[in-house]
Parts: C-alpha cells; sequence; structure tokens
C-alpha cells in the first residue's frame, strides 16, 4: 500500500502543467532544485526570478515528519493554533529516545517503560489531529521516509536536519525547527530565503573499497561546514546516475553536515527499480512519463557552469574511500594519508568501538557491503577486536537482513544489534565508563562527530567513514590499519588480506516485513482526549512569549562570550536532556552548557555580574531573569551549526536572553532564533568581537526604527566608566520583524 497516494496522484496530475508554467515565466533552463521550489510556490502566479541568496519566497511544502524529540514541542505549539486537523500529510516518528545499551530488544522494552508518558502523548496528539503515527522500533525517521514517504519532485519539511535523506529520490527535503512545521501544519506558507545552488559533476563509476559514503566525505573536506550554507547542493553527471538510490540518500543525508539547505539527485532508473523494490511502482511510472519534470534541464547539465552558482568535479572512478574527523565531519582523510594522520596528530591508535548503521548507512546495500568483509571474516578466523554495533536503519531492513542470514553473521564475529532507531549517533549511547572520559577513539558510519556527540565524553575522537571502512577496521582494532594493503592476523597467527567488499543495492528475494510499526490516525480523532500531567517532569504546556514593549534593549548583561564552536549541541545538549525534549522549564537547564567561555576557556562558567561569582551558565542566566534583568549572548562563526533543534533557540528565549550576536549563523539556526522571537544579530566587522569585555554591560539601539536591511547599533558600556558601538547586521525582513514584534511567530498564527 502507497500511504498518502490522494495527495500523490494529485500531485502528479498537476505537476507537468505547474513546471511548464513555470518555464513560461522564467524563460531559461532549469535547474531540478529550481523546477521543485518554483512549482511548489504558495501562490504559483506570484512567480518571478527570484534573487538567490536575497528573496524570502513563500513555500507550500507537500508533507511534514518529525522525530519523536522534536515532535514533542511541535505539537504543543500546534495544540495553541487551535486547528481540528493538520492541512497536509504529517507523520511522527519514534527513534530518537531508544537508548542504546544492550542490544535491540532490551532495549526497545526499557524505552516502552521509560519513555511510555511521552510515546502516549505523541500518539494521542497523532490520532487527535489526523498524524500518521510510527511506534517506537519502526525505524530511523529517514529512513522510513526514504523507503514509504519520498517521491520525486516533491517537497517536505521535517524537524530534524538529517530529513534532507530524502533528496536520494529526488525531494527536496529541508530541516527546519518545530514553529517551522506549525506553519506548514495549520496551513499557512512556510517561508525560505530562496537558496544558492552548488552543482556537484559526478563522472567515472565507484569501484572497490570506494562508496557512496565517501563522496559526501569528500564535499565536505572540500565545502567544510558552513560551505553549503544557503546553498541547495545538486549532483549529476553519469557517475551519480551509477549510484543507488539509497546511496544517493547517504550523500543527502550528510549534506547536513556543510550546512547545506538540502541535496538533491535527479529522477533515473536507480531511483525507478528503488520505488518498485519497495512497493511504490506507480510512483514510479508517473515518474517514467514525465521523466523531463523530475530530472533537471538538459542545458543545465551541459552547461553547469553558467546555471550553478558553483560547480565542483568529483572523478568518482579516482576517488579514494576517506575518513572524517576527529570532532568535526569535514577534516577528510583519504584513507592513504589517514594512518600517517593518525600519528602525527597523537590520536590514540586503538579503537575502542566501531559502530555501523545510522539514518543514513543501514541501506540494504550497506549491510552487504559490510557483510562481505564479515564472510571473510568468519572464513578466516578473525573476529572484532573492539566492541562493534549494528544498528538497522528500519524494521523492513532488520526484518529483511535477519531473514538473509545477516545478522547472525555479524553475531558470529562478536557484533551486538542495537534496536532500529538513533541511539549512538546522537547522544544516547549508554557506554559502560565513559563517564570517566577516557581519551579513546571509535569510528562509526554516522554523520556527525561533535565532542561529546555520541557518548558525552569529550576526550572520544570520533571517525566518520562508510560501513565496510568500519567494519574492516572494528577487525583491526587500529587506526593505522589501511584495508586496502595491510594485513589482518586471524587466531591461528596467519596474515589474511581482506579482498574488496561487494554489495547487492537490492535484495534478491524483495524486502519483507510483518509489522512495521505504522499506526495510521483516527478519521474523526475530535473525542482524543489529550492527558498532560501538571506535575510531569517531561511535558509541559508553555506559555506564549512576550511579546516586544517597544523599546531599546538597554542594560543588557553579558551572559557568556562563546570562543570557537558553538553547535545545537552545545546550546541544548541531547544524550540523557533528550527526557526533557517536551519541558521547556527543565531542559533550560542545559542552556549553553557545552559552550566555552571566552574568558576562562571553561564550559558551564561564566562571571554573575550582580554577585562577582563565577557559576552555570543557565542559574547565572535564571538569577538574572529574577530581577528583570535582560541578557546578551555573543558568539563565533556558524553559530548553531548542526541540527534543527529548536530548543537551541526556545531556551535562551525562555529564560530571558534577548539577543544573540555572532560572527555568523548556521542557516536553521538563525531561523529558529526569529521564529522564537529572539534577536539574531552579526557582526558588521568581525574585529568588534574582539571590543567586548567579560563585565560590560550592553545597549541595542535603534529598535523603534527596526527595518529590512537597517543596521542596529551596539554599545558597550565598561566598567572603566568608557563606552564603545558599533554597528551590527540582520538579516530580517519585514514578516520577521512582525515575528519579533509579538514575540513569536507563533503568536501571530493564534
Amino acid at each position: 500500500m502507497i500511504l498518502d497516494i490522494d495527495m500523490l496522484r494529485k500531485h502528479y496530475a498537476t505537476f507537468a502543467e505547474k513546471i511548464k508554467f513555470v518555464k513560461s515565466k522564467i524563460n531559461r533552463p532549469l535547474t531540478l532544485a529550481e523546477k521543485i521550489l518554483y512549482s511548489h510556490l504558495f501562490d504559483l502566479n506570484s512567480i518571478r526570478e527570484f534573487e538567490r541568496g536575497v528573496d524570502y519566497v513563500e513555500f507550500a511544502p507537500d508533507r511534514v515528519a518529525m522525530q519523536d524529540a522534536t515532535a514533542q514541542m511541535a505539537l504543543l505549539q500546534f495544540m495553541q493554533a487551535r486547528k481540528n486537523k493538520v492541512a497536509v500529510p504529517t507523520t511522527v516518528h519514534c527513534d530518537h529516545l531508544i537508548l542504546a545499551q544492550v542490544g535491540a530488544q532490551i532495549d526497545l522494552e526499557s524505552a516502552l517503560e521509560t519513555n511510555k508518558e511521552v510515546y502516549d502523548f505523541l500518539e494521542s496528539v497523532s490520532n487527535k489531529y489526523g498524524i500518521g503515527f510510527w511506534k517506537p522500533g519502526a525505524g530511523i525517521i529517514h529512513q522510513v521516509i526514504l523507503e514509504n514517504y519520498a517521491f520525486p519532485g516533491g517537497m517536505m519539511i521535517g524537524t530534524d536536519s538529517h530529513t534532507v535523506n530524502a533528496g536520494g529520490l529526488g525531494m527536496i527535503a529541508i530541516g527546519v525547527g518545530g514553529a517551522d512545521a506549525v506553519d506548514v501544519m495549520v496551513g499557512m506558507p512556510w517561508e525560505l530565503k530562496f537558496p544558492k545552488l552548488i552543482g556537484i559533476k559526478l563522472t567515472g563509476k565507484l569501484s572497490g573499497w570506494t562508496s557512496a559514503k565517501d563522496v559526501i566525505l569528500k564535499v565536505a573536506g572540500i565545502l567544510t561546514v558552513k560551505g553549503g550554507t544557503g546553498y541547495i547542493l545538486e549532483y549529476f553527471g553519469d557517475g551519480a546516475k551509477s549510484i543507488s538510490a539509497t546511496g544517493k540518500g547517504t550523500i543527502c543525508n550528510m549534506g547536513a553536515e556543510i550546512g547545506a539547505t538540502t541535496s538533491i539527485f535527479g529522477y533515473d532508473e536507480k531511483m525507478s527499480e528503488y520505488l518498485v523494490a519497495t512497493g511504490r511502482k506507480e510512483i514510479a511510472d508517473y515518474c517514467n512519463s514525465m521523466f523531463e519534470c523530475v530530472t533537471a534541464d538538459e542545458e543545465v547539465y551541459q552547461n553547469p557552469y553558467k546555471y550553478f552558482d558553483q560547480v565542483i568535479e568529483i572523478n568518482l572512478s579516482e576517488l579514494e574511500p576517506h575518513i572524517n574527523g576527529p570532532f568535526t565531519p569535514d577534516l577528510a582523510h583519504p584513507i592513504s594519508k589517514f594512518a600517517d594522520e593518525v600519528k602525527k596528530n597523537g590520536w590514540p591508535i586503538e579503537l575502542s568501538a566501531g559502530l555501523i548503521g545510522s539514518c543514513t548507512n543501514s541501506s540494504y546495500e550497506d549491510i552487504t557491503r559490510s557483510i562481505s568483509i564479515v564472510k571473510q571474516a568468519i572464513d578466516n578466523k578473525l573476529s572484532a577486536k573492539c566492541e562493534f554495533t549494528i544498528t538497522p536503519g528500519s524494521e523492513m531492513i532488520r526484518y529483511t537482513i535477519e531473514r538473509d542470514g545477516f545478522i547472525d553473521m555479524f553475531r558470529q564475529i562478536g557484533g551486538v544489534v542495537l534496536a532500529n532507531a538513533c541511539g549512538p549517533c546522537i547522544g544516547q549511547w549508554k557506554r559502560l565508563n565513559a563517564q570517566d572520559q577516557e581519551k579513546n577513539s571509535i569510528i562509526t558510519s554516522f554523520n556527525r562527530n561533535f565532542a561529546k556527540r555520541n557518548d558525552g565524553n569529550p576526550n572520544t575522537h570520533a571517525f566518520v567513514a562508510s560501513p565496510e571502512i568500519v567494519t574492516a577496521f572494528a577487525l583491526a582494532g587500529r587506526l593505522d590499519f589501511n584495508p586496502l594493503k595491510d594485513a589482518l592476523i586471524n587466531d591461528d597467527g596467519d596474515k589474511v588480506y581482506l579482498k574488496e567488499p561487494d554489495g547487492i543495492e537490492l535484495p534478491p528475494r524483495g524486502f519483507e516485513v510483518i509489522e512495521n510499526g505504522y499506526k495510521a490516525p483516527a478519521e474523526d480523532g475530535s473525542n482524543q482526549e489529550i492527558i498532560i500531567n501538571p506535575n510531569s517532569e517531561r511535558l509541559q504546556i508553555i506559555p506564549p512569549f512576550e511579546k516586544w514593549d517597544g523599546n531599546d534593549f538597554i542594560g543588557l548583561k553579558l551572559l557568556i562570550k562563546v570562543k570557537g564552536k558553538c553547535t545545537t549541541d552545545h546550546i541544548s545538549m541531547a544524550g540523557p536532556w533528550l527526557r526533557y525534549r517536551g519541558h521547556l522549564d527543565n531542559i533550560s537547564n542545559n542552556t549553553l552548557i557545552g559552550a566555552v567561555n571566552f574568558f576562562n576557556d571553561k564550559t558551564n562558567c561564566v562571571k554573575n555580574q550582580i554577585t562577582g561569582e563565577y557559576d552555570e551558565v543557565p542559574k547565572v542566566q535564571r538569577y538574572y531573569k529574577s530581577l528583570g534583568i535582560g541578557s546578551i549572548v555573543v558568539g563565533d562563526e556558524n553559530y548553531g551549526e548542526g541540527s534543527s533543534r529548536e530548543h537551541a533557540a526556545m531556551q535562551p528565549r525562555y529564560l530571558g536572553i534577548k539577543a544573540i550576536l555572532v560572527k555568523s549563523f548556521a542557516r536553521i539556526h538563525e531561523t529558529n532564533l526569529k521564529k522564537q522571537g529572539m534577536l539574531a544579530l552579526t557582526f558588521i566587522d568581525k574585529n568588534d568581537y574582539d571590543k567586548i569585555l567579560e563585565d560590560d554591560t550592553i545597549d541595542i539601539v535603534g529598535l523603534k526604527e527596526f527595518a529590512p536591511n537597517k543596521p542596529l547599533t551596539v554599545v558597550l558600556h565598561h566598567t572603566d566608566g568608557t563606552s564603545e558601538s558599533f554597528e551590527v547586521a540582520h538579516s530580517y525582513n519585514a514578516q520577521q520583524i512582525e515575528w519579533f514584534k509579538a514575540g513569536s511567530a507563533l503568536n501571530l498564527i493564534k
């Protein structure tokens, strides 16, 4: 059964005509990204050639998806909108709250007990408002989306940065905060600055140890963690056509790590094969009949430098396997140079863990490529020399690979199969001895590897590679091993050289699953009761934020001047804090506890300007709030890098922080700040960052004349009695300024 088939049939019935209309107005060859963007304008009659990276544009996405950690706050906001039903197909996926500790069955049972209150809330809200509900154990949101919902030529938003996985099936899929999701769920236009475009031309063909994962690891090394900010990455070329649909998804998925708005591939035979294999032949038939609509115009691919803002060319035949890290996903190392880098930098050579799977690397192809290495290990008396875990992306994947004997093979070499959930990728890994903060190395097929990301240990050096490379390294137990040329020593003391991995894109016997974990909502949810215990530690009805009082911000205290990288993980940590995602007050106790204070190089230690004492960041901020004193946070480059986590915006807002002033923002976080009525500002002269002192009192002047493209003024009052001022920039348009004045975007919906 194809889910939401009526919406899909309606989409494809009108899609060709929409593209024809778009082309008549724009009157030039179009990229695939442009075709989808323009055809999804909220008001198609408003169409004109939008200026990339400048114009704010209103869109009408086809669907919304939310994972359980972010869905709590998104749905709590949606409930305030007083709607009877969501305006577009929407789903909730219970994948983030399952703790990885022992193994799939025990961990899932534990999660069902521990998180019952939250799951019951999400299921009841979903049932009431017409939202599809994917139960705990059903799978990771992005894999489930790829298997069931993603469709070529469509547009969706999701409350997770890796929503972009759907680009592997030719869909524009964008990670957003919960407030953005509410806009779409209530039927309002969704606003986005029209993205710039990077074309990535792939030539040649992958072979040997090189996989789709290595494409994005290479791209991350080229563009860095902020090089994709404000861009859509569109992959094309003969090399792109040779990559499987799930491999394309892998590439798109990790585009989140370079800040890209989204990534996308044009429709091709590989996508058609995957759609058919996952029971969606009708969609493949539609796309085959309108091929020119679900790929870029040929002129674009023939002359990409004319139609993209930037072009990158990668020859897949020459691409080496890569290993990225530690502590940042863009530190890219070809495997031929990796061992030298390990020794040169003094990274721990012995591996403590290898982890494969996740939302991006748990496809049947990924598993079979890894299994081709595992088979060699079994045949040659090799076993994992470190902890080795496997995370299936969905119940369909898990059931199919179990049926085909792969799970048993993993276990034969010491592998442990975890639940179909996010677990160790997002800090939900209850790892033994992690609290000891020992210096160690792990290697994963995940995406994100910031400090403390996986296990809470700041000294865990996390490296990112393909599943087959991770498997080989797990057999070696060392980082200075190169599976392309080095030998392993087996139980008999013999040398064993691994052969190149070999994978199968789609299961020869087809995918199979008994219970996929999906629960459709009631046709009429009006009688569904939603109960939130007023004494709950995990769920809290959120009060609306106060509107702007009409005055400049005078007498703000500097809460923290952040030094270096400050991701959404630093601003609102995951791990044990995930349990409070539905309780704004409780989770606010983690606000900025991971950020490094410029003035003492410590985390969670800032000066209380009133008492003169140093204390935890949230405690100091709550003290200021109790006195009615506003504050400001000053940050470095790419502030808010990483996830779509809107808590990183809501918590500062809730605690009374008035403004965030940084050298540059990550896209999603800047938008989330605006949505919550925060003031998001950037230095015009980045050297002004150095002028801000620990004891400064700060004014922000010009708010009464707050207008697009008009700078505001920051005034610093130093303790020696001197003052200095400088102008700061913002990117607010007229609508976003109204959000600020109203106290939040949601306040305008009501």
